[in-house]
């Protein structure tokens, strides 16, 4: 086969791939927000720490942003809030909370810029392996997009599960308790 062939061959490969981690300083904003338009109802979005695992599953994608966790989460929920689509349940490991200043120096400093940055966003705690393993149940059938970041602290990740943005568990459960009551009226009616 020619040289121009094997070329030819790689050349779509080598766009995949260049295409699954994006890695221009300048060019991860434009990313976040193409990946992000991209997503609906349960996926996820995890603003990660420096040393977050990269994960080789189909339907995961992975951007590089040279900057802070804060900062990534800030320009992450602009995008969102632009949105009507979807809408951020946001979650933090526990353990941040626990993670002292002596062990891990600045991580002070992060939570009280995490806070700001969270846009007055309602946040839920759990263990992380607990977010962790709700991630990979994730992965088995939507997309997850993984923004890693510079930030070197532990526990310090961030984790967006995707919602709704124009229907939410209180019309969710109206829904359901409606359909129950003309279930229930249309057993107890007799029919003809």
């Amino acid at each position: 086969m020619p040289r121009f062939f094997h070329r030819l061959i790689l050349l779509p490969v080598v766009l995949l791939l260049s295409a699954c981690a994006v890695t221009s300083k300048d060019g991860w904003k434009a990313a976040v927000e193409v990946q992000t338009a991209q997503l609906g109802y349960r996926n996820w979005i995890v603003v990660a720490e420096a040393s977050f695992p990269a994960h080789n599953k189909p339907g995961t994608r992975q951007v590089n942003a040279y900057e802070s966790i804060p900062v990534v989460l800030d320009e992450v929920l602009r995008i969102l809030e632009k949105t009507e689509h979807v809408r951020p349940r946001i979650y933090t490991p526990r353990e941040m909370r626990s993670v002292e200043n002596d062990f891990a120096p600045g991580i002070d400093e992060h939570r009280r810029v995490l806070d700001g940055a969270l846009h007055g966003h309602v946040v839920t705690e759990l263990d992380q392996d607990s977010l962790l393993t709700l991630v990979q149940d994730a992965q088995k059938s939507f997309d997850v997009l993984v923004i890693r970041t510079t930030t070197a602290l532990p526990y310090s990740s961030v984790f967006l599960e995707l919602q709704p943005g124009y229907w939410d568990g209180e019309s969710e459960q109206r829904l359901r308790s409606e359909m129950q009551r003309k279930r229930m009226e249309k057993l107890a009616s007799p029919t003809p």
